[in-house]
């Protein structure tokens, strides 16, 4: 089971690179538990939206 910390860094090399398969499971089984880091991984995908948006990547 990934602690938040290991969670987060997974969310954020996430927007770099693909995941492995083990990395994506780890991942969601941590969501599955962890409302903080869910509602981390909802802020980071709505600011990646908003960059999209404003022709920041």
């Amino acid at each position: 089971m990934l602690t938040c910390k290991q969670a987060t860094k997974v969310m954020s090399q996430a927007q770099d690179r693909p995941l492995s398969l083990k990395e994506r499971i780890n991942l969601r089984l941590h969501l599955m538990m962890c409302s903080g880091c869910t509602q981390f991984e909802k802020q980071m995908r709505f600011i990646r939206s908003a960059c999209n948006r404003l022709g920041g990547g």
